[in-house]
């Protein structure tokens, strides 16, 4: 997911709608001393679609009591505060969810978390892509900190409405052939833009920079800010300056409402319909429904993203040792991402399933979502999912890219130019990854 402030992530992935509960151990506390029943703590961001999965585990397990924690979409929250818990010894949840651009750091301190392997997971091995599955592992394969969730297929969604008062066309297929490139996508933006709706072409340049960035980098070097061997390559990797590039014409050319992404302003901004396109991960969905409300059903719909395909999000579930209940967390963690709780969350929240027998199940390849227009988006989301190219994340991915979407936004918000912009971007991230 999710999913980064993102997923955030993730991508992962909207306003707060539970608060995060205060730092005490997790898991048991409230259990009767004469063996009542047992309390599980699920850590999340964003909304991963588990309320339905929980009350149907319960129902299943008699003397199972889940209770979820989350920060709406939040990373810049979530993380620091799973980081505190892990070191001191408490306070995590039972399960915790890992968003994909943060696992690498929490794979540095294995002795953290319950090495699924010991538990059977080994087993499960087929129930995931199997680069889902490495993801999870340590780097010497001895050890399985996260069972996968979802993967962050890429498209764009609409708004059906605006597109017909700038005159453009509606349906989604013929909204697609607009734009095959990146280029297109500018071009097409510009002849929103000249309409004057009264609403931005697209919602957040970071938003698309880093769509740009992950579809770049997968189908180029596979890796973004660190190579494969952790160097710090921010400067050097070509896809991340092209992505730079790229989204500098888009902010050039006016197209941005400049809503800073996952900020009030932006969530406000959906309600409103102030902006036309946003770029549109599986678990986005879930997001703009929340964000936009009911009266926006039907406005909303969904088309091909320029480029080629890409992946933004998606996370993992995992077991701290500090958890009181060990073997029930292991148990509900499988259950969760088992094809059958993967399919529920998609269902309820849009994120894609990493699993290839949900890929392929009827219940994702012929759905649709009535919010955005009917889509067929088991067809949308799902078709390019099993060829998807992961794009690596190194040790501290999550703090350059913060420094690096920082600058974007400075430039985006006219306070540097882009030669600024970037020298900004590069110097902050060596910083941040020497931190």
């Amino acid at each position: 997911m999710g999913v980064f402030s993102r997923r955030r992530l993730a991508a992962i992935a909207l306003v707060a709608t539970t608060a995060l509960l205060s730092t005490t151990a997790c898991g048991g506390d409230d259990e009767a001393a004469d063996g009542g029943p047992v309390t599980l703590t699920v850590d999340v961001f964003g909304q991963f679609g588990y309320e339905k999965l929980y009350r149907q585990y319960e129902a299943d397990h008699p003397g199972i009591k889940i209770v979820e924690r989350g920060t709406g979409g939040n990373l810049d929250e979530y993380s620091p505060k799973l980081t505190q818990w892990l070191a001191a010894g408490k306070g995590a949840g039972d399960v915790v969810a890992i968003e994909e651009g943060l696992l690498v750091e929490y794979k540095a301190n294995p002795q953290n978390f319950v090495n699924l392997l010991d538990h059977g997971a080994a087993d499960l091995r087929g129930n995931f892509l199997e680069w889902k599955w490495n993801g999870g592992l340590t780097a010497d394969g001895k050890q399985l900190i996260g069972l996968g969730t979802d993967v962050g297929g890429m498209a764009i969604c609409y708004r059906k409405d605006l597109f017909a008062a700038a005159g453009l066309p509606t349906d989604r297929e013929a909204v697609s052939k607009l734009w095959p490139t990146w280029q297109d996508y500018v071009r097409v933006g510009e002849q929103f833009k000249a309409k004057n709706t009264g609403a931005a072409f697209l919602d957040a340049a970071t938003n698309t920079f880093n769509t740009i960035l992950l579809q770049t980098a997968g189908n180029t070097t596979g890796y973004s800010y660190y190579d494969t061997a952790d160097k710090l390559v921010v400067d050097s990797n070509p896809a991340v300056r092209q992505a730079y590039d790229t989204t500098v014409d888009i902010i050039d050319s006016g197209l941005s409402g400049r809503y800073g992404a996952w900020s009030e302003e932006w969530v406000s901004a959906f309600k409103q319909a102030k902006f036309a396109t946003i770029a549109c991960p599986a678990w986005m969905t879930g997001v703009i429904e929340g964000n936009a409300g009911p009266d926006a059903k039907g406005k909303w719909d969904i088309a091909q993203v320029p480029g080629s395909g890409g992946n933004w999000g998606g996370s993992y579930l995992a077991v701290p040792k500090q958890s009181r209940h060990q073997a029930e967390a292991i148990e509900l963690a499988k259950f969760l991402t088992s094809a059958k709780g993967q399919i529920g969350a998609f269902q309820e929240k849009g994120p894609l399933p990493s699993s290839p027998q949900a890929l392929e199940d009827p219940a994702i390849v012929n759905s649709t979502n009535a919010y955005f227009s009917d889509a067929p988006v088991g067809r949308i989301f799902a078709a390019g999912a099993k060829s998807l190219k992961p794009v690596y994340m190194g040790p501290k991915n999550q703090a350059v890219r913060t420094e690096v979407e920082n600058a974007v936004r400075t430039v985006e918000l006219g306070q540097r130019n882009p030669a600024q912009g970037w020298t900004d971007a590069t110097t902050n991230a060596r910083k941040a990854a020497a931190k």
